[in-house]
């Protein structure tokens, strides 16, 4: 039984790999960066801000973990190439940047606009275009495998008012998942993505801040809650593990039964 425990255990390590994370000085990046380090990756933090990402690495290492930091706006393509070619190694990225402006659809700006599909969709295809790309160096990638989880949303899968820009920025991230796990399959690079439902995040509760909308939000969750950060980091270890060898072009949707509905 001893032996049957270990086994499964070492399914959902990820030892000797290395993760990078965007995203990951604060909420759900913070929280993924966490889960793989703790089992056993040396992670890449990313994002724009030295100090969040610091703060993050600070207690990846006094866990035991190992963390670096690369400061870096995923939006500035020629500095991503860059940053990510001048690693090591790479087997693992999350694409996790991103954000929302909710408005009605009649009131977006041409500057949200741009701005949520230059984050939410050009910068996550360059990310990981230039990420997959140091993974096709790595003459031992073969034998580990690769894995690119994009971070997309329960809005990919379907539509909701004020979100138009959003849902149309997370649809293009899961069409993008799919055709990149389609086209990487043999190079044994495997690519999903993760719907979360809203998450309890600073972010989201700027957004989520008054009762009648929190009324409406758990009206729309069987579960009856929101999110937390560490159920999306548990199945983002999951993806990125040897317990989801066989998972590709699919998207785990972390929605408390929302798009079920």
């Amino acid at each position: 039984m001893t032996t049957s425990v270990s086994r499964q255990a070492a399914l959902f390590r990820v030892d000797g790999r290395v993760a990078l994370v965007t995203g990951a000085g604060r909420g759900i990046g913070a929280a993924i960066a966490q889960f793989l380090a703790g089992a056993g990756a040396k992670v890449v933090l990313m994002s724009r801000t030295s100090g969040d990402l610091e703060s993050v690495a600070a207690q990846i290492e006094a866990s035991g973990g190992q963390a670096i930091v690369r400061v870096c706006d995923v939006t500035d393509s020629a500095a991503v190439r860059a940053t990510i070619e001048q690693l090591p190694q790479l087997d693992i990225l999350v694409n996790n940047a991103g954000t929302n402006v909710p408005e009605a659809f009649v009131d977006v700006s041409d500057a949200n606009l741009d701005k949520l599909i230059g984050l939410n969709t050009r910068a996550m295809f360059v990310v990981a275009q230039a990420a997959v790309r140091k993974m096709l160096q790595d003459p031992a990638r073969r034998e580990r495998g690769g894995a690119v989880i994009n971070i997309s949303s329960q809005m990919g899968h379907i539509g909701s008012p004020d979100r138009t820009v959003y849902c149309m920025t997370k649809h293009a991230v899961e069409g993008l998942t799919k055709a990149m796990a389609v086209e990487l399959a043999p190079q044994r690079i495997r690519v999903n993505s993760i719907g979360p439902t809203f998450v309890d995040t600073p972010l989201v509760r700027q957004i989520v801040n008054t009762p009648q909308k929190r009324e409406f939000l758990f009206s729309k969750i069987p579960m009856g809650n929101l999110a937390g950060v560490e159920d999306i980091a548990a199945a983002a270890l999951y993806l990125a593990s040897p317990a989801a060898g066989m998972v590709t072009g699919t998207c785990l949707l972390v929605d408390g039964g929302w798009t079920a509905q």
